[in-house]
């Protein structure tokens, strides 16, 4: 899998939205985007996630920049979701983890000493042109955006 660094070229995907809506990195072109990859729909961590990001979106937009979330969960697990916790932006299914293997975030993971296999949750901020300028790795997921703005 792609070790991915900062000033690298985001990695191109495409994938279905929970809308069935084909998006691509072209979707985004001209826009920055807040690309992040979490493990499950609905668990605890994934929605402080998701409802940070989705409590501070109209700041995103203000400025300029696009939220898309993927995982492997399916679209109707999205779906559900989004129309849950009134998410704005696009969640992307993966459960081929075609985009999420192209991003190099699936990999060993420890619980409980137990060592497994799966999704790392990785935020990446990709600029207008597409090029990687900033890659979290040990995101706190109920203050993500401040997390991101603090390195903006």
């Amino acid at each position: 899998m792609p070790q991915l660094n900062i000033g690298d070229k985001a990695p191109e995907f495409k994938g279905f939205d929970q809308n069935g809506k084909l998006l691509t990195l072209d979707t985004f072109k001209g826009k920055n985007l807040i690309l992040y990859f979490y493990p499950k729909d609905d668990t605890p961590g994934c929605t402080a996630e998701a409802c940070d990001l989705r409590d501070n979106y109209d700041m995103w937009l203000d400025k300029g920049y696009s939220v898309v979330g993927i995982s492997p969960d399916t679209g109707e697990s999205h779906r559900k979701f989004v129309t849950k916790y009134n998410l704005p932006f696009p969640l992307i299914a993966d459960p081929e983890k075609e985009i999420i293997k192209a991003y190099g975030v699936w990999g060993a993971k420890k619980l409980y000493g137990k060592e497994y296999e799966g999704l790392l949750r990785t935020t990446f901020v990709i600029d207008q042109t597409g090029v990687i300028v900033q890659i979290f790795t040990k995101v706190k997921t109920a203050e993500h955006t401040q997390q991101i703005l603090k390195t903006l």
